[in-house]
């Protein structure tokens, strides 16, 4: 029977729902941790291989579960007190297992958040029951413009992350094609989608997937800078308080699309190298990873002269110099080349070199010369040298050149 204006509503208490189907439930157990889940939703979490409590996603010590018969009662007692006063007015959709429009609504807010499919699963579940029951109810979700898209976002990312790890060269040029077909809009909003309201692997693998189907032609690229709302995310999510997962992935893709001109104005007009500044400077920790592929990235952007202007003005090469010889030979060698390009190719800005002076670069560029970097960036560092024009360090150019002692390499 479908639900009319004189249907009566009734509220659930919170706690007699189970934390996974969000369903009253019907015989309620709890874990070690102290949480109470419905039997048949927490033995299929359990039966799907995981080993943590779906509520804390703390690691279980044991998969044991005791019956709640306490609120096996409480539950008993409210559904039969329901009962008695639902009497003569029509069917309840709540004690159908029907949700109301609230709870869907609250049903499509976990879904954004839901950390393990065997969950998203049970929550896509509970909005099946909900559509299916009622004209009303296709009309409400229908009215919601961003359903489509969300459930593309959380149903066929995986999937298309699945078939892009694992597929041909092929496979994955074929799909990034169809993907990007009448320029993508449906498609781009699903991932837009993901990386908004996705929990952590969502995101990343959001990400993975639009650096695949960028990586083909200059078009698909700008097709993907170009969608409103892409690059704010994506520069959002190289904070420095950002999983450096996501970080080290978004770094990745960007450094993909900065293959493009075009793209690389647009990521510095939207104040990347601020972010990436803010990486470089940081006293936190921040993975090996993640400050090369900053440095490649700030070393690309360089190439535009309003890139060079945000990176001088920005005191950004105190954070170059400061990753000279601290983190990896492939760091230093971004870092060696970003500074030549400042110092050595465009000379635009002198207040560069008396940073690099004050921040102790001419030391470590001598150091570089005798390090295992490559011929090119020791190179560079001697053109550095030269063109810095301290008398200190030209004379101690000349004692590294002629000097019999070992250094031991970077």
């Amino acid at each position: 029977m479908g639900r009319d204006e004189t249907e009566t509503y009734i509220t659930v208490p919170t706690f007699f729902k189970c934390p996974i189907s969000l369903d009253v439930m019907r015989s309620p157990v709890s874990l070690c941790t102290g949480v109470t889940y419905d039997r048949p939703s927490i033995q299929r979490w359990l039966d799907g291989g995981n080993n943590t409590c779906p509520a804390t996603m703390q690691i279980l010590k044991s998969k044991d579960f005791v019956p709640n018969l306490t609120l096996q009662r409480l539950i008993k007692a409210w559904s039969d007190s329901v009962g008695s006063s639902a009497a003569g007015s029509p069917d309840p959709a709540s004690a159908r297992g029907i949700p109301t429009k609230e709870e869907v609504n609250e049903s499509l807010m976990r879904l954004s958040q839901a950390k393990d499919d065997e969950i998203r699963l049970e929550i896509l579940s509970r909005i099946v029951r909900f559509v299916k029951d009622s004209e009303a109810s296709r009309e409400f979700l229908s009215g919601r413009e961003d359903l489509v898209p969300m459930l593309l976002a959380f149903i066929a990312i995986k999937i298309l992350d699945t078939i892009i790890k694992k597929g041909n060269e092929g496979d994955r040029e074929r799909l990034s094609k169809l993907m990007l077909l009448t320029n993508g809009a449906d498609c781009l909003t699903a991932i837009l989608l993901a990386i908004q309201r996705g929990d952590l692997e969502s995101k990343i693998e959001a990400v993975s997937v639009l650096e695949v189907i960028s990586s083909y032609d200059a078009k698909s690229k700008m097709m993907i800078a170009e969608r409103e709302g892409i690059l704010t995310e994506l520069i959002k999510s190289i904070s420095t308080e950002s999983d450096p997962n996501l970080m080290e992935t978004s770094l990745s893709f960007m450094i993909t699309i900065s293959k493009s001109k075009r793209v690389r104005s647009k990521l510095i007009a939207a104040k990347t190298i601020t972010k990436i500044k803010d990486i470089l400077m940081t006293e936190e920790t921040i993975s090996v990873a993640v400050t090369e592929k900053s440095l490649k990235l700030l070393e690309i952007l360089s190439s535009k002269r309003e890139g060079r202007s945000e990176i001088c003005g920005g005191g950004c090469v105190e954070g170059v110099v400061k990753k000279l010889l601290k983190v990896s030979t492939t760091a230093t060698e971004h870092a060696v080349t970003i500074l030549w390009c400042l110092c050595h190719v465009f000379k635009e800005d002198k207040t560069v070199e008396e940073t690099v002076e004050r921040s102790n670069g001419v030391t470590k560029l001598l150091v570089v010369i005798q390090s295992n970097c490559s011929p090119m960036v020791r190179q560079m560092a001697k053109d550095l040298i030269k063109v810095l024009k301290v008398k200190s360090s030209a004379s101690a150019l000349a004692a590294y050149e002629t000097k019999t002692t070992h250094i031991m390499p970077f």
